[in-house]
């Protein structure tokens, strides 16, 4: 059994993003910038920008034999994400989103159908992939996965958790987390002010040794015991697309950790590569490459070629299948 960096569970869903102006009013119709058929999901968008920047990755979970089940496959292997144990039901549908994306407000809006596929169950997954893994990546524990978190953790993994919503499930499991990066979100719904640094290190207290929390443009703060507590500003860049950046800052930041970086070198690391995302439609098509981010970070230069070349694959879509 080969040994994967970061193994990633998650249900994957397909997005057709489209970039506007702004948003129609009820009755009227506006002209579209861009489109794009683009795979979603919170470690599945993540993984792929793991595994962007060089690191080796697996993908766990379930889609629909559909045809947007077989484009987000075919995505995972053009990535080079192991995908032996990501299952295509077949006569289920893979989840739907239609994404609008607006430069009137730089927000998203998604339409959303929950697709028919069943979640992978515990059975099903493959123990080795957990037990062979540097970092196990979630977004949530459900009971699935709270059992191959502690599958994974046993094996000597550390997990890392994309922490986007708050639920109750989220602080009950908190201990079985070694690398916590929350969102704007989450804080507001833990936290009634803003004094980061005691905020972080009560999150610390209660099991991650690591605690970040992101807030978009603002930046991010966060705090381990190795660092101490950081703040850190957003990089400025000429934004097109928000959709994704939460998902790809994730991603990049459990691949700074897997090459050895520290807390603080890893969030500067992750908002460089969220940063270079935004400025190309969806989720995926604006992930750089760990060279790209190295220019960016010595000299503030993006080099567009290669992802303007993502982006006309992306267009085109499902001709790809």
């Amino acid at each position: 059994m080969k040994k994967f960096d970061v193994v990633g569970i998650d249900s994957p869903c397909q997005d057709f993003v489209m970039n506007l102006d702004h948003l129609p009013k009820p009755n009227q119709g506006v002209r579209v910038n861009a489109c794009s058929w683009q795979g979603g999901g919170k470690v599945a968008s993540g993984i792929i920008s793991s595994a962007r920047q060089g690191v080796s990755c697996a993908i766990i979970g379930a889609m629909g034999d559909d045809l947007f089940g077989r484009y987000c496959y075919n995505d995972f292997q053009r990535h080079n994400v192991n995908t032996d144990n990501m299952l295509l039901r077949p006569g289920q549908y893979t989840m739907f989103n239609v994404v609008l994306s607006d430069k009137e407000t730089m927000g998203r809006s998604i339409l959303g159908t929950g697709g028919t596929t069943e979640p992978i169950r515990y059975e099903e997954i493959d123990e080795e992939l957990l037990k062979n893994a540097k970092y196990f990546y979630v977004a949530h524990f459900s009971d699935v996965v709270k059992k191959a978190t502690i599958t994974a953790r046993e094996a000597g993994a550390k997990v890392f958790i994309d922490a986007d919503n708050y639920n109750e499930a989220l602080i009950e499991n908190i201990g079985l987390v070694d690398a916590f990066v929350g969102s704007e979100f989450v804080y507001n719904a833990l936290f009634k002010d803003s004094n980061f640094e005691a905020n972080c290190k009560a999150v610390a207290a209660k099991g991650p040794s690591i605690v970040v929390f992101t807030f978009g443009e603002k930046g991010c703060v966060g705090y381990s015991q190795e660092t101490g507590y950081f703040e850190l500003p957003a990089f400025h860049v000429d934004a097109t697309d928000t959709l994704g950046a939460g998902d790809v800052f994730h991603g990049a930041y459990v691949a700074a950790l897997v090459y050895g970086m520290d807390a603080r070198e890893s969030a500067r690391y992750a908002s460089a590569v969220s940063a270079i995302k935004c400025t190309r439609i969806g989720g995926r098509s604006g992930i750089p490459t760990k060279e790209m981010v190295e220019r960016f970070l010595a000299t503030g230069e993006i080099d567009y070629t290669e992802l303007d070349q993502r982006v006309e694959y992306y267009r085109r879509g499902i001709y790809h299948v």
